[in-house]
């Protein structure tokens, strides 16, 4: 996995979502390298990371144990948004001698109904040959009914090469594992150490009745709701989100 590491300390490891990449959480990592080295990565089909035609939580945690493996590191604290949560959740119930504690950030140990079918038809619908700048692009994703907040944040993936514009995610990788996205394959374990899950309060990605699945896993949780934000809690509310995650992560390393 691609990766850029900032900081000194005890290391923690940040983990975007679906069609994001490590900048996603640079804003958390500005406010914890003053004590912790910290890993942002890209995930495999995402930014400068491989392109799998096959990817799952089990394959997707293993990679993570190969991270630390080639940064020296015997465990870390683990801070994951949305798919990123579910990577951190599935490595931390396989290997959760390696992971110190965890934070996850709006997503639960569930499977969930597909929802993301408009993104993926505004995206493969875009005739790339035809993109000579990114207005053309944003113009298309938003006249595909995706609004202008999201259609922004996909076009991060967008890249300029010398033969046109290119997307740097493997969108047909992704399109073929979505269930796997979606899904929750390690449904047994449990994860012995303490976590923190913090949700946005407008957010339909972790609900009550998702309570007793997290329970279940993560007996050792503890939760909190940010009002006045969506999915995207880190992005709407950073210095309230950055806060907890730092107050959280500092507790465990203490």
């Amino acid at each position: 996995m691609h990766y850029v590491s900032s900081g000194e300390g005890q290391p923690v490891i940040l983990i975007h979502g679906l069609f994001g990449n490590l900048d996603n959480l640079k804003n958390l990592a500005n406010a914890l390298e003053e004590n912790h080295q910290v890993i942002r990565v890209d995930l495999p089909n995402h930014g400068k990371s491989k392109h799998w035609q096959h990817m799952d939580y089990p394959s997707l945690a293993d990679e993570c144990v190969k991270l630390l493996h080639k940064l020296n590191l015997t465990e870390a604290h683990f801070v994951g948004h949305s798919m990123g949560g579910k990577v951190a959740m599935a490595l931390a119930l396989i290997h959760p001698e390696m992971v110190t504690s965890l934070v996850v950030a709006d997503i639960a140990p569930v499977a969930y109904s597909p929802r993301h079918q408009k993104v993926f038809a505004g995206l493969t619908s875009m005739p790339m040959e035809q993109v000579s700048s990114r207005k053309f692009a944003l113009d298309h994703l938003t006249n595909a009914d995706i609004d202008i907040g999201t259609s922004q944040f996909l076009l991060k993936n967008l890249q300029r090469t010398d033969n046109g514009f290119e997307w740097k995610m493997n969108l047909e990788g992704l399109i073929e594992n979505y269930s796997h996205i979606i899904g929750w394959d390690i449904p047994d374990s449990v994860y012995p150490k303490p976590c923190f899950f913090i949700r946005g309060g407008e957010s339909e990605y972790v609900l009550a009745e998702h309570s007793k699945a997290i329970m279940k896993q993560f007996p050792k949780v503890s939760a909190k709701t940010i009002n006045g934000t969506g999915h995207w809690l880190h992005a709407q509310k950073p210095e309230i989100f950055n806060r907890l995650v730092v107050e959280f992560i500092n507790k465990q390393s203490s």
